[in-house]
């Protein structure tokens, strides 16, 4: 029998195909270059995890705009023990 190795579990990615104008793939090429990223791949992955994070963050400031300030106390608690690159 086969096993799988655990990591594959935890490890797994999707690949899909995306069309881009030529200045933004020149732009991320530029990125590759400069190693800002390891990969083209890397780079459009940090930017939507940069934007779901913006968008989570937008959400949480309508929940909290709706609802009083009875929860900006664990907010804040929160927003206290973030660092620069926690945000990154």
């Amino acid at each position: 029998m086969t096993r799988i190795p655990n990591w594959y579990h935890h490890g797994m990615t999707k690949q899909i195909a995306v069309r881009l104008p030529d200045e933004v793939v020149d732009y991320l090429d530029a990125l590759v270059s400069a190693g800002v990223v390891e990969s083209r791949a890397a780079a459009v992955k940090v930017a939507l995890e940069r934007d779901r994070r913006r968008r989570l963050a937008e959400a949480d400031v309508l929940i909290l705009q709706r609802g009083g300030s009875d929860g900006l106390e664990g907010l804040t608690g929160y927003a206290s023990g973030v660092t620069l690159t926690d945000l990154e």
